[in-house]
């Protein structure tokens, strides 16, 4: 009777040691299982982040804009990169029409997109990516050689080439709240357009 007890006693030392080397083989599986899925993320996260398209230079501006729905099978004519503290603006023709593509640069010194604009159907656009910022992009069908801008009663006038594609840049004075009002002159100074 005492024999039964021992093997008794020593059955349940094997179940239980059994039961310990299947937990630890659980456990094992659980970790290498955590393990792989850790792996797995960083590997797609890394390899996301390095096909990430840039605006580091104008190839890689083209690269970006055709990577864009709507833009993929578009031509683009780069006109004029400038850079603004952490912003970059690439002003373009697309199939002609003016626009303009907008990056901010990132810790790691490149540049992600974060908008861009076209006005289809039009030679002279002007666009107004911040507050006191105007960029007035035009392509070879534009006539307008002057325009006068003015904010609460104050003129600001900015020249152009008729016919030629160009990027030019206006800052106006900052106000409180602003009316402005635009006349816009061919060559020879007659009025072609007037908006309030």
């Amino acid at each position: 009777m005492i024999a039964r007890g021992f093997e008794g006693i020593e059955k349940a030392c094997r179940c239980l040691g059994r039961q310990q080397k299947t937990r630890t083989v659980e456990k094992s599986q659980k970790i290498t299982y955590s393990c792989l899925l850790l792996l797995l993320g960083f590997f797609t996260f890394y390899f996301n982040d390095t096909q990430q398209l840039y605006g580091n230079d104008e190839e890689s501006i083209l690269k970006v804009i055709h990577s864009i729905e709507g833009y993929e099978n578009n031509s683009i004519e780069i006109v004029e990169i400038k850079d603004m503290n952490d912003r970059r603006y690439a002003s373009f023709l697309s199939n002609n029409n003016p626009g303009y593509i907008q990056f901010q640069k990132n810790k790691d010194g490149n540049y992600r997109w974060q908008h861009i604009e076209v006005n289809v159907n039009e030679a002279f656009s002007v666009f107004a990516p911040e507050p006191l910022l105007f960029m007035i992009v035009t392509n070879e069908e534009n006539k307008i050689a002057k325009m006068q801008v003015s904010v609460n009663g104050q003129e600001i006038e900015q020249e152009f080439t008729p016919y030629k594609a160009s990027v030019t840049w206006m800052f106006p004075p900052k106000t409180g709240k602003s009316h402005y009002s635009y006349k816009y002159y061919d060559k020879d100074g007659e009025l072609i357009k007037y908006y309030e």
